[in-house]
């Protein structure tokens, strides 16, 4: 379970909540309690028509934020979300020892060697654009939603060999959400196997989602929790093993029930 700590002012859900590093640490502390395997931190909204963030202030948004949870939370891995090699690598000298990379590596050349050379771990989701309009519908036209997505994907595994990163470091995320209409991000999570059969962990981040909000009604995002926990234990019945959530609790309470029943099926 990755449990989100954005130090944003302006992430979708829950910008500026968590913006200085003794709140993003309380909020830490009580995703730990509340089931969280990892947390990943992001000092860069990638919501539609986001600001650009230079890398130096990325840096001073998250550097003292990965410090301070190492410290308070020596056990628990931290990973860094973020497209940029040098923010990367002053969370890791830090302490992270994730790259969340939201462009797959597309974005900074210098990202997959920087990963490869440190030993972090990366998580590869498909996305397609920049920061600023990845999360919109800019470019959300495919003819075949799974299918695209799985080959680019693929392509992205393909440049982290490249880069000297071994596949047992790398785990996929397809993106729901991102570049992709209510109906790609439905499309996809049903056609979820296919991505699994590319061999590598993967990872879903469904929180809170606008495609939840469509599907229900519910415009407010922090109310969308009980669309996120069907997404997610659907998810987990198609091959996902790993689920970026904002609220740790009832995610990992119903996969806790959902994988207890599921082992015992035959």
């Amino acid at each position: 379970m990755v449990g989100i700590v954005n130090v944003t002012p302006d992430s979708f859900s829950d910008g500026g909540d968590f913006f200085s590093p003794d709140a993003a640490v309380a909020h830490g502390r009580q995703l730990v309690a509340d089931g969280a395997d990892i947390l990943d931190i992001g000092g860069e909204s990638t919501r539609p028509n986001c600001t650009p963030v230079l890398v130096s202030e990325e840096i001073r948004r998250v550097v003292p934020v990965v410090r301070a949870l190492r410290a308070a939370l020596p056990d628990t891995p931290v990973s860094i979300d973020t497209v940029k090699a040098p923010v990367a690598e002053a969370a890791i000298a830090t302490g992270a020892v994730i790259v969340n990379d939201v462009s797959g590596l597309r974005l900074d050349p210098d990202m997959g060697p920087l990963c490869a050379a440190s030993g972090a771990g990366v998580i590869l989701m498909h996305s397609r654009g920049a920061v600023a309009d990845m999360a919109s519908y800019a470019h959300a036209e495919y003819r075949d939603v799974t299918g695209e997505v799985q080959a680019e994907l693929r392509s992205r595994v393909s440049a982290a060999r490249d880069s000297g990163i071994d596949d047992r470091s790398v785990v996929l995320d397809p993106g729901i959400g991102f570049s992709k209409r209510t109906e790609h991000s439905i499309q996809l999570l049903a056609d979820l196997p296919q991505i699994v059969a590319l061999g590598l962990p993967v990872l879903v981040g469904v929180s809170r989602k606008r495609f939840i909000g469509e599907i229900t009604g519910v415009t407010t995002t922090a109310d969308r929790e009980e669309g996120t926990m069907a997404a997610n234990v659907v998810a987990l019945t198609l091959g996902a093993r790993l689920f970026r959530v904002h609220d740790v609790r009832a995610a990992r309470r119903s996969l806790d029930v959902a994988w207890e029943i599921m082992r015992r099926m035959r």
